[in-house]
């Protein structure tokens, strides 16, 4: 199985996939050796950091796609293996991969606390076992949301644990806080993480429970390939009658909102994020971040559906028979769906908090038109085939065979979503109430306008998407935004500023606006708050204005005509 899964790897590594490949593991190694600089400075540290690691294996997966099934469990079913070996063999491939290949060179500092100690004979074991239960908890972890997406109460409960999981990681800073954790929180150093620094400090039995944990997280996950299958998809609580082109396709689509198991879980995925995100800092008091939750919410529930016509599959055909009246039905669905929810929640909140309300009224607006703009045009310009979803393996969260392209276009979609609202942002933060006129305006707008776009591109490029769709390779055009004709170069400088570009533009650009606009200074890792009072704008000014360049030199480059590339 290993030997077959390095064969499919090799043929499938090239092209964009490839561009993608060759980010992903450059960043890996920075972070890897980032970790092993830890081990040099202190071994309680590197457990911290092994720790982080340990949470990406195991919520990366579920929350940017599934994982990794190169080799499914259902290519070996009629070869009737007993359990326990298809899992030792899939195990076996698992370590396969760019994935695998970067968490062991970050293991490489168990080495150095091995030799630090004396302990080389207990690192070099612990290297291996340590990256076993890495890999094993992320395929259960996989595997029981698997499961829980077979029913519609089990695709919402994972959706809203996975939602408040990744908001807590993202404030963590609340948490240290809250709990007057300075340091390091004294129970890393019990998690299966640390019991790699534990066995090369010299301790056998941290080796011992690290192979008593590869066995129990084999034997489960055994048992759960057994129970591995399609999931069922629940009958639609909505009774619609169309008497419109239009009112098909919205009645059509709220039925799949409904019914698909996959969007119940995004949905509640994004509610739970936005939610949890903004409610943490209540944990020391501030309640300063409760009316940014609806606004958020619309933002991840962007992202999460940034490939719409994507998850068509090969039925897009029949979208195609009636794209005249199939955008703006899309548009109006997703509205139903996502604005009800994000104006509750952003009213009540409000409301608890005082305020600001021109603020939030403003962003509201202009984050639901733009996201209902921007979904359909990214969908039919940056289209990633999906897959059928009747052919969805055991792992429903796995709906195309290019997760870096879902991640790479989840990003963005959050970054031109946010940038859609920057007008309506600043003018509020400015100007006050005038904002909320700014961002009913560009809403619509983008509603309006990207949609007419996105009809036009499905109109004039419907067989082209369909194409791509069904053979998984998109047509060379002349003038549309790819890579291949890119130096590597040119290829990794637009990779860097596609993938880094929301850091300056939304954290530390918009964000720390309004944390400075709202008085809360010296506020985390928002450097703009810490500056003196009269650069704090010009300091977050600079940061979005920085994150915009990016952006548009990404797009610069992937605009480049071909023929212009090839003659310089």
């Amino acid at each position: 199985m290993a030997q077959m899964k390095f064969a499919i790897l090799r043929h499938a590594f090239r092209g964009p996939r490839a561009q993608t490949a060759g980010t992903g593991a450059l960043l890996g190694a920075v972070l890897a050796a980032g970790t092993i600089y830890l081990a040099f400075v202190d071994a309680d540290l590197l457990a911290a950091g092994y720790a982080v690691w340990m949470l990406g294996w195991m919520l990366g997966p579920v929350v940017m796609g599934g994982g990794d099934e190169t080799v499914r469990p259902e290519y070996f079913a009629l070869l009737g293996l007993p359990r326990r070996r298809l899992a030792m063999g899939l195990l076996t491939a698992a370590f396969v991969g760019v994935a695998p290949l970067v968490s062991f060179t970050a293991l490489l500092g168990l080495l150095v606390v091995g030799i630090r100690s004396g302990s080389v004979l207990l690192a070099v074991p612990a290297m291996l076992l340590q990256l076993a239960v890495f890999v094993l908890l992320s395929k259960v972890c996989v595997a029981v949301v698997g499961l829980a997406l077979r029913s519609r109460v089990g695709a919402v409960g994972s959706g809203l644990v996975n939602g408040a999981i990744l908001a807590a990681l993202g404030q963590v800073w609340v948490f240290f806080a809250a709990f007057g954790e300075t340091g390091i929180p004294s129970f890393v150093g019990y998690l299966p993480s640390s019991w790699g620094v534990q066995a090369a400090r010299g301790h056998w039995w941290a080796l011992a429970a690290l192979a008593a944990s590869v066995l129990v997280l084999l034997a489960l996950w055994a048992a759960l390939l057994g129970r591995r299958s399609r999931p069922s998809s629940g009958r639609g609580a909505w009774s619609v009658r169309p008497t419109s082109p239009t009112g098909a396709v919205v009645a059509k689509e709220l039925l799949t909102w409904s019914r698909d198991l996959v969007r119940n879980h995004q949905l509640a995925f994004a509610l739970s994020y936005g939610v949890c995100f903004a409610a943490s800092p209540l944990l020391i008091g501030w309640n300063g971040m409760l009316p940014y939750a609806g606004p958020i919410f619309v933002v991840m529930a962007a992202a999460m559906s940034s490939n719409l016509y994507g998850t068509d599959g090969t039925a897009l055909w029949l979208t195609l028979l009636a794209n005249a009246s199939d955008v703006r039905g899309r548009q109006l669905a997703f509205l139903s769906v996502q604005a009800p929810l994000a104006i509750l929640v952003t009213l009540v909140f409000t409301a608890v908090s005082g305020g600001p309300w021109p603020l939030v009224l403003a962003l509201l607006p202009a984050l639901l038109g733009g996201a209902a703009g921007l979904i359909p045009l990214v969908s039919v310009y940056a289209l990633i085939p999906g897959t059928d979803p009747h052919r969805r393996a055991g792992n429903p969260l796995r709906t195309s065979e290019n997760d870096g392209g879902l991640t790479g276009l989840a990003y963005l979609m959050i970054a031109l979503v946010l940038l859609a609202a920057a007008p309506a942002l600043l003018t509020a933060i400015w100007f006050g109430w005038p904002g909320v006129a700014v961002g009913l305006l560009t809403g619509a707008a983008c509603f309006w306008f990207l949609g007419s776009l996105a009809e036009r591109r499905l109109a004039s490029h419907g067989p082209e998407l369909l194409d791509t769709m069904r053979t998984g390779r998109k047509p060379v055009t002349q003038k549309t935004l790819r890579f291949d004709h890119l130096s590597n170069t040119q290829k990794a400088v637009a990779g860097w500023c596609f993938g880094l570009g929301a850091l300056p533009l939304f954290p530390q650009g918009i964000v720390a606006a309004i944390f400075v606009a709202n008085d809360k200074l010296h506020h985390s890792w928002f450097l703009a708050t810490y500056m003196p009072a009269g650069f704090q704008y010009a300091v977050a000014g600079t940061f979005i204005a920085l994150g915009l360049t990016m952006y548009g030199t990404g797009l610069w480059l992937a605009r480049t005509n071909p023929a212009t590339s090839e003659a310089g």
